[in-house]
This record gives C-alpha cells, structure tokens and sequence, in this order.
C-alpha cells in the first residue's frame, strides 16, 4: 500500500485534468423551523422525489443539506436544516447554528410552522430572528391535509412574517401555490455568484464515529458539518466546496455504514441508501479508518461499497495523535493482513483533532484520480502484453496453455481492460497481469478490471 502520510512524504503530484463543466448559479432557498414540523417532508414534496430522510421522531436531519429542484422552468437549491431551537443546548445546538447559518447564506427562507400546534414561544423567537435577517421570508403552515384545518393557520399572522401558506407536505395539498409563490419571491440571481468550473466529487466515507464529520471540519475550517461524541451523527450526505493544496474540491460527508442496507431499518436505512448514492456520485472516495483501533469487518465493508462502484481510493487512517509505537507495529501487521488487497492504494496517516497531514489529501486524491482517468493506447499495451507473455506464459489448462493473443483498454474510470485468448485464464494469471499492469503502468489508487473473451475456433471452410 502507498504511503503518503509519512512526515517528509513529497509534495509533489499533478493536478488532475478533470473535464469541467460549466454551471450558473442558481438561487438559494432554505427550509427552517423547530424539529419535527415536517421540514424534510416537505422538502421532498417540493422536489417530487424521496431524497430527504423522513421519520416520526424528531431530529432526524441534523446538517444543512441541499438539493437541486425545479419548479416552471426555474432551477433553485433547496436547502433542508436540522430543527432549529435558539435556546439548545449540546448537540442540538450545532443542529440550530447550522439551521442560523442556512439563513444567512440563503436568497430566499421557508419558515415552516406546524399548524396543527400553532405558533409556540420557539416559533415566536425564530420568526423574531428571520424578521432581522433581512432575507424573504415565507411562512408555511405545515399538516393543512384538508379544508377544515385552514382557518387555524389565522392566528399564525401573529409571527408578523405575512400570510400563512397552508400546504399539506404529506398529500402535496397547496405545494403548486406555493412553489409559485417561491418563484415570484426568488431573485433574478443569487446574491453571490461564485463561478464555479466543476471541481473533483471525494466522498468521505467510513464506519460510525471514526471522525469523519471532525475531518471536514478541520478541511474546510469551519462547523461545516454536526460533530458529537455519539456515533450516527450524520445521517444525510453534506456537500463541501474545499481548497486544499490550492486546488477546490468538492467533499461529501456521509453517514457511516453500520450495517448492509438490506439489514438496516428506519432512517439508518434511508442514510445507508444516501452514502451509496454519494459514492456512486464521486469521483475518488477517502475511507476513514480509525488507526487506534483494530480493522473491523465493518471497515472491510466500507472499502467493498468503494471497490463495487470503481471509484478511486485514498485510505486515510485517522486519530494518529492516539497511536503510539506498539500501536504503529500492530497496526502495519493488520494491514498486511486485511488489507492486503489493497496495497495499490495510496495511504494518508491524519489527525482531524491536530490537522496532521491533512493537506497531503490532496495529493493522494491527484495520484488516485490521475490512475483512474488513465488510458493505455492499443499498440503499447499490446508490446507490453507480448513481452509479459513471453517471459510468464499462461499455465496450462486441461493438459493445454491457451495463448494470449492481444488485449485492449476497453473504458477508463476505473480502468477496463480486455484480454482476448484461445482458452480459459486462471484467476492467479489474471491477477498477475494485474499486479503487472499496476507495476509498469503505474494504476496507483484505483481499481482495475480485466475480463477474458474466448476465441472459439473456426471450423475448416466447405
């Protein structure tokens, strides 16, 4: 396995030529309210679509979370928050100061208010708060699921914040009137326009609790994601836009992979399903492990998720500030054990609490993504495959070797290769062209797949 997290490792790596894409701005609109008012329901009534974790307990979405949505032709990024309590206390008021910090960077603010409570003294205090913000506001009144309700949004004018849109986030009763409503609120443009020319997608990914959250943080320099000592913290992916060794990034936090989705239950199902689709959406993916501690089943679990979605791959082995000698020693015996399968992935050994080695992600994620892009043309690879097969022919088979007769790059992303042969190839010749191919071609950080097609033999011509 690559070593990059050494203390005199180089700085050196190109940077990536990533293919860019060109993206306007769009206008920010944020969902904010107490917990369990329906916030994520209606965020996925909004985008006709099931992307928002729901579940009848409160507290479920925790960080600021965007979607991309379209409503009459317009495309606007809605942002889900974590139930906000100006009064919290712990973990839930990083849930707030993140629903605050929505505010702040939104165009355009949904304040959502159960109309079946009413307005409660927390309502009162967020409404106070949006009326100094200065941004527009639209005040929804949540669970309106048929006409005998509405008028008990009336006394929801004493939040002084305008008329109450009474909307059925459930049944979708009111949702057209209001997206027509968010549009004719939107601005023409966001306030601030960042260009923005596709950065590299890195999914953080790994078990619960071993400090995922706590490296973004310190990336990125801010609570950009909800950090506790209590493992699940995160339950829907988080989008970060990061410079790292001067280049922009774009990170997601994801939940971590406890159990296989088909195991998992209730919202631990729905976050299982969201860190896949991250991975699915990346580029690159880091796995975190957590150095201080033993390799797990679940770990091994992590990397597989990785392995099936060809994605490339940085293993990052965090809390290395907690590893002592006799650690280190075990540490690189469990690697050769259980990772022995890896050792063509570029290591970063970190410390999210002291920001140790941190900007050497950079150039692992390079080498990883440099691989996975990586095309070999036809006529080299196939010098290279006769001078391979010349010095290590194929074993025989059935009292017969099958000869190699050329091979092609069939995709990249991760690397695809296909061997064309006159009989079967052994899985251990297989892996040894493999383990060739990463030697002389240098496929540091990514997988590879190579598959064998068969030439059956003619028969003699009539």
């Amino acid at each position: 396995m690559s070593e990059f997290g050494s203390e005199s490792g180089s700085d050196s790596g190109s940077k990536s030529g990533s293919e860019t894409e060109e993206t306007a701005a769009v206008p920010v609109v944020a969902v904010v309210g107490r917990p369990n008012v329906g916030k994520s329901t209606l965020v996925n009534r909004i985008l006709g679509r099931r992307e928002a974790v729901v579940q009848d307990i409160a507290g479920v979405t925790r960080d600021r979370i965007p979607y991309d949505a379209m409503w009459g032709g317009r495309r606007f990024t809605l942002v889900d928050t974590g139930g906000w309590e100006p009064d919290a206390r712990g973990l839930q008021a990083q849930v707030s100061a993140q629903a605050e910090r929505a505010v702040v960077t939104a165009d355009l603010v949904l304040f959502v208010v159960d109309a079946r409570t009413g307005a409660t003294e927390t309502d009162m205090v967020v409404a106070r708060t949006l009326r100094r913000s200065q941004r527009p506001v639209i005040l929804v009144a949540t669970k309106v699921d048929d006409e005998r309700a509405e008028p008990d949004t009336a006394e929801l004018w004493s939040l002084g914040l305008g008329e109450p849109h009474p909307v059925s986030g459930l049944h979708g009763r009111g949702s057209g009137d209001l997206l027509d409503e968010i549009l004719s609120k939107l601005p023409d443009a966001p306030m601030e326009t960042e260009e923005e020319g596709g950065p590299r997608r890195v999914a953080l990914v790994g078990r619960p609790n071993v400090g995922k959250s706590s490296l973004l943080n310190k990336i990125t320099g801010e609570e950009r994601s909800v950090v506790d000592s209590v493992a699940g913290t995160t339950i829907d992916p988080v989008d970060s836009l990061v410079e790292l060794d001067s280049e922009i990034w774009k990170f997601v936090d994801t939940a971590g992979l406890r159990k296989r989705v088909k195991q998992a239950t209730g919202m631990e199902f729905y976050a299982s399903l969201r860190t896949a689709s991250a991975i699915e959406a990346a580029e690159v993916a880091v796995v975190l492990l957590d150095a201080s501690e033993t390799i797990s089943e679940q770990d091994q679990r992590v990397i597989t998720s990785v392995l099936e979605a060809g994605r490339a791959l940085v293993i990052a082995f965090n809390k290395w500030d907690l590893v002592d000698e006799d650690r280190r020693e075990t540490l690189e015996r469990e690697i050769s054990r259980d990772l022995s399968r890896l050792q063509w992935a570029p290591r970063v050994n970190v410390s999210a609490k002291t920001g140790r080695a941190v900007e050497k992600l950079a150039i692992a994620l390079r080498t990883s993504l440099d691989s996975w892009d990586r095309r070999i043309s036809t006529g080299r690879l196939n010098a290279w495959l006769t001078e391979v097969v010349q010095q290590t022919p194929p074993p025989a088979r059935g009292g017969k070797a099958p000869r190699v007769l050329f091979a092609t790059q069939a995709d990249v992303r991760p690397p695809r290769f296909v061997l064309f042969s006159t009989g079967f190839l052994e899985a251990g010749y297989r892996r040894f062209i493999e383990r060739r191919l990463r030697e002389d071609f240098d496929f540091t950080g990514t997988p590879i797949e190579i598959s064998v097609r068969v030439r059956e033999k003619r028969g003699p011509k009539r």
